[in-house]
């Protein structure tokens, strides 16, 4: 009985992350959207080829992964470019490009000849030396102006380490972890530019990209000799993940767009992100994120699940990604948002199953 029910329960969880996935894959139009969209796919269909699978790969990069078809890379490899400075538009981001810097690296395993691993550290050369500085020495998340987005974090530090471990390169891994540290500085929770505001989202992107660090590192050769990375990390992702749950207090369960202001309503993506964060840190962290994280997550992930349409597959409300201070949800769909879903329910995926084989 109880076999049958959990077969069931998975076959319509399958379901739903399948029309969730659709919206996500049709309209994403940016390089941060086709980035955050091939994670979620990549950790949906093939999660022996994520940094959460340990060990992350210590070899050369095109024996990292199986030679086989993987359904993220094939979305992501026509928006991926071999023959200029990044590998693709970033409409005025110095990082979101960057976001097509793990799959790139992926790709070059299918493909050794075809320039991928050249065009990956071109990328790389650009953000660390052509890119503006913040005085602290944070990489700037804009081209000209220098300019500190949390969502930068995600975007660059999970690339620099991965690329860094791929190829044994200690001290761009080091890096990683130190653009880490200089965002926390910087921003403390703030969308960075003009915003001042705590968004969500963007304490979703932070935190979530510092625990992508984190899996990267330990995962590797160099985890031992870096233990004190790993704790800060930890301590940054404990501080954000505390912060946005002692926000937690709109009615409708949902994290507010701005976390601190009582006049702004709850939203999808953030909320989904940072539950995601919470089930991948109890995995990696479980004696500092226990049942008081993961219950709340689970609340989470149970208020999103009802705002998910069984028709569509889209989740809403949603802000509108490229204007957040919009007051009214938008109008159609957040490729971001879905993928954040889709991440949520991989990251619980990967809980309960670690949680049923540890002894």
């Amino acid at each position: 009985m109880w076999k049958r029910k959990t077969e069931r329960n998975g076959s319509e969880r399958r379901e739903l992350l399948f029309r969730v996935t659709i919206p996500a894959q049709t309209t994403a139009s940016h390089s941060w959207e086709y980035g955050v969209v091939f994670e979620a796919l990549l950790e949906h269909h093939d999660p022996s080829a994520t940094v959460f699978n340990t060990p992350t790969p210590q070899h050369k990069p095109h024996q990292s992964h199986p030679e086989r078809e993987v359904k993220a890379l094939d979305y992501i490899s026509p928006f991926v470019r071999t023959t200029t400075t990044t590998l693709c538009d970033g409409n005025g981001s110095s990082a979101d490009p960057a976001s097509l810097g793990i799959p790139t690296v992926l790709l070059h395993a299918a493909d050794p000849s075809a320039g991928y691993l050249a065009a990956a550290r071109r990328q790389i050369e650009h953000v660390l030396t052509a890119v503006p500085r913040l005085p602290n020495g944070a990489i700037s998340h804009r081209e000209v102006a220098a300019s500190a987005w949390a969502d930068f974090v995600y975007m660059v530090p999970p690339f620099l380490a991965y690329y860094g471990v791929c190829t044994d390169e200690e001290e761009m891994v080091r890096e990683a972890v130190r653009q880490c540290c200089l965002y926390c500085d910087r921003v403390s929770g703030e969308r960075g530019g003009d915003d001042r505001g705590l968004w969500s989202t963007s304490n979703g992107w932070a935190a979530a990209g510092m625990a992508r660090v984190l899996a990267t590192v330990r995962g590797s050769r160099l985890a031992e000799q870096m233990r004190e990375e790993q704790r800060w990390l930890v301590k940054m992702i404990e501080g954000i993940v505390g912060g946005a749950m002692a926000f937690d207090t709109d009615a409708s369960g949902l994290l507010r767009n701005y976390l601190d202001d009582e006049t702004w309503w709850g939203k999808v993506s953030g909320t989904a992100l940072l539950a995601a964060t919470v089930f991948r840190m109890a995995v990696l962290e479980p004696d500092v994120f226990g049942s008081k994280h993961t219950d709340w997550a689970l609340q989470k992930m149970e208020t999103v699940r009802r705002c998910i349409s069984e028709e569509t597959g889209v989740a809403s409300p949603a802000v509108n990604p490229l204007k957040e201070s919009q007051r009214t949800p938008l109008e159609g769909v957040s490729p971001e948002g879905q993928a954040f879903v889709v991440l949520m329910y991989t990251a619980w995926r990967d809980w309960t199953q670690k949680d049923l084989l540890s002894p």
